[in-house]
């Protein structure tokens, strides 16, 4: 051990240096020293070995303690006394061996520990994020459908290095420190054998690849963030508030997962005719006192248009009319919902003397069964005086 380097002067870095710089060392001469970067150089390999060797030690709060204290020996394999094939607090060891926790973790939990299946997650397909946007319509526009344009802006592969992030021509290679996995194993001694976890390879961030020419377009990246503007389908019958999926509109995919999808908010702006309930329309349209008595032929809307119906004869105020089929058309199935037209009797004003002469004249010439809502209730409230 005594041809080994101090391995704070292998980082280049004081024995006060914080877990930050610990780390930031590191990285800087891992990616300088990289094997895929100095192929065939013997030196930069060894020195690459030796940076990853001093980092393992310096980046554990327990191997650093001992490291202080005892220099190398605090490192060693057998340090801390016992058998000298292994770390152990007996003489006789009830285990036998080293056991490594983490595969029989693994083989139990499916991965907890640093097992293969935990390692092998890091460079799976994986899905890209949904976009949401919101879309404004008319009443008209959802009720009756329309063809809209949308404009947003996602993430989608570099059309430059088709995603790869490396300089066209060129491929990313795969990592030596985590041989493609993205995670690094890290074996620690304990009393009990040898216990298994792993982290993110810091060389290159969990990717598994790393990237000696990058792209200019994407910086490496292998992703751009563009402007899409698509031009969508919208339903008759949508309403206010529902969600229109449009599939494989999102952002890219991450290791060749697939795109995920654009979430259309629908926004409907209230119409100054219409209220819509469910599929159903309700309008109010005033009408002439003479019209509610003697009846009448009147023409009101629809949202395909003007359409006429009958006013019967007597018709009374808030009285209700029902046009089947003439509502919003059903979404996804067949039919329409029904328009329902509540009448509002208008009574005249400003009249003229002639005017209301006249209408005195007309008062005095009806009887009481003229009015039946009028003679109901004063029969109902004789006994109250």
């Amino acid at each position: 051990m005594a041809d080994k380097r101090d391995y704070y002067e292998v980082l280049g870095i004081n024995k006060s240096a914080s877990d930050d710089e610990i780390k930031k060392a590191y990285r800087k001469l891992a990616k300088k020293y990289h094997p895929d970067l100095n192929q065939g150089d013997k030196s930069a390999e060894q020195k690459f070995k030796e940076v990853n060797e001093a980092y393992d030690v310096l980046s554990d709060k327990s191997k650093k303690a001992r490291y202080d204290q005892f220099g190398h020996a605090g490192t060693d394999p057998g340090y801390g006394g016992g058998h000298s094939g292994g770390y152990s607090y007996y003489e006789g060891n009830p285990f036998g061996q080293d056991i490594d926790f983490g595969d029989i973790f693994s083989s139990f939990f499916g991965g907890f520990g640093g097992g293969r299946s935990y390692r092998s997650k890091a460079n799976a397909p994986r899905r890209g994020s949904d976009i949401e946007v919101t879309l404004t319509l008319s009443f008209l526009e959802a009720a009756k459908g329309c063809t809209k344009k949308i404009s947003y802006y996602h993430i989608e592969n570099c059309s430059d290095c088709s995603g790869s992030g490396a300089k066209r021509g060129t491929s990313p290679k795969t990592c030596a420190s985590c041989g493609g996995s993205g995670q690094v194993v890290i074996n620690q001694r304990t009393p009990f054998g040898v216990m298994q976890t792993t982290r993110t390879c810091d060389v290159c961030s969990g990717s598994g690849k790393v990237i000696s020419d990058p792209c200019s377009h994407c910086g490496g990246k292998g992703k751009v963030r563009v402007r899409k503007e698509i031009e969508i389908n919208v339903p008759a019958g949508i309403d206010n508030k529902q969600i229109l999926n449009v599939s494989g509109r999102g952002d890219a995919g991450k290791n060749g997962g697939s795109t995920g999808d654009l979430h259309v908010y629908i926004n409907v702006t209230p119409h100054n005719v219409f209220e819509r309930k469910d599929f159903d329309i309700w309008c109010e349209i005033p009408i002439t006192y003479s019209q509610a008595a003697l009846g009448a032929d009147i023409v009101g809307p629809t949202i395909d248009g003007k359409a006429q119906y009958h006013i019967h004869e007597g018709t009374q105020n808030g009285d209700i009319f029902r046009l089947k089929g003439k509502g919003i058309p059903k979404l996804h199935s067949r039919g329409c919902g029904d328009e329902f037209v509540k009448v509002h009797i208008e009574v005249p004003r400003n009249l003229t003397p002639s005017q209301k002469e006249s209408l005195r004249e007309f008062e005095r010439s009806l009887e009481e069964k003229n009015y039946q809502k009028r003679r109901t209730f004063f029969d109902r409230i004789k006994g109250l005086f």
